[in-house]
């Protein structure tokens, strides 16, 4: 017998329930994420996520910048959230994630809002509901997608990490995410410490990655090219980190295997915090030869599933600017 798809329409009423029940726990002694801050943000209190009682909404909309088994061509139902338990220096979002520096928890959009938003996704023809950066308000989210899915909601749902994850908050979403895709940005503490502030980095994301692997397996593709449940890592080469890519390339193929469904990304800019000042290192592009040697390193382990750009048909016949 078949299971159902998206997985989510498995899960009773009362499954539900107790899910978000379970959510709201969380929040009222915060442990969503590693950052384990203990605040109450029932009460909107707040601390490293800058997130209180409700989760925020910087922007919603049919994205097609993403994988084309994500984009189709009707675009990911992308929802962007506010804010971030990291502190990436170079991060390209640095807008949303970092600059705004409230007093008090801005006020947020309540789960019938974030439900409102997924269901005009839908109807606007998008292949999934993406959850961009959602670490922070996993609890939210699950309240959210409750009421989507009472109301209609049939898309598969997209967690789109930085792995920065509890593993207490992945297993609250076992069974209702079908693509997990998290991007593995260090192995190493060191950097981890001095580009994202924290140092635990590497092993939260080590084990929220094989947790994820473990509710979802290897990434499945449809007849049409479409990701329908499955594993996609994302790894975004950085200049002078070579090492970092071939550790991280070597663990995924040691524990999780060659089958392993990877993007390895080559669009780093300066961003965010970097310039010749602060961060010198970092204040350049990727060189195409350090491309060309990350993709060598896949290559040289084994790994065969490389995200490679194809964007579809139905895409190209709608909008042929895209190539």
């Amino acid at each position: 017998m078949s299971r159902p798809w998206p997985s989510y329409l498995a899960l009773s009423r009362e499954e539900w329930q107790r899910r978000v029940e379970q959510a709201r726990a969380m929040l009222a002694d915060c442990r969503a994420c590693p950052r384990d801050c203990g605040v109450n943000r029932l009460e909107d209190r707040y601390a490293a996520c800058k997130t209180g009682r409700y989760a925020l909404v910087s922007s919603y909309f049919p994205h097609f910048g993403e994988e084309d088994c994500l984009r189709g061509w009707n675009g990911s139902g992308t929802i962007f959230f506010a804010h971030c338990n990291l502190r990436c220096v170079f991060c390209q979002n640095y807008d949303i994630s970092q600059a705004i520096k409230p007093h008090k928890a801005p006020p947020g959009h309540p789960p019938e809002a974030i439900a409102a938003m997924m269901l005009e996704l839908q109807e606007l023809g998008c292949h999934n509901i993406n959850l961009v950066t959602p670490e922070h308000v996993v609890p939210q989210i699950v309240e959210a997608l409750a009421i989507a899915v009472e109301h209609g909601l049939r898309l598969p749902i997209v967690y789109n990490t930085s792995a920065y994850d509890r593993l207490e908050s992945l297993r609250l979403l076992e069974g209702i995410v079908d693509i997990y895709m998290p991007d593995f940005k260090f192995w190493s503490a060191e950097r981890s410490r001095r580009y994202m502030k924290a140092a635990d980095y590497p092993e939260h994301a080590r084990a929220a990655i094989k947790e994820m692997h473990r509710q979802v397996g290897d990434l499945e593709l449809d007849d049409e090219g479409l990701a329908r449940r499955g594993l996609l890592i994302r790894h975004l080469v950085m200049p002078g980190c070579l090492d970092e890519t071939r550790a991280i390339l070597e663990w995924i193929a040691r524990e999780l295997g060659p089958n392993t469904y990877i993007n390895l990304m080559d669009q780093y800019y300066p961003a965010g915090r970097v310039n010749s000042m602060t961060f010198p290192e970092l204040n350049r592009r990727l060189s195409p030869d350090e491309y060309a040697e990350a993709l060598h390193i896949a290559a040289e382990l084994g790994l065969h599933r490389l995200d490679r750009r194809r964007p579809h048909p139905r895409l190209l016949m709608k909008s042929p600017w895209f190539y």
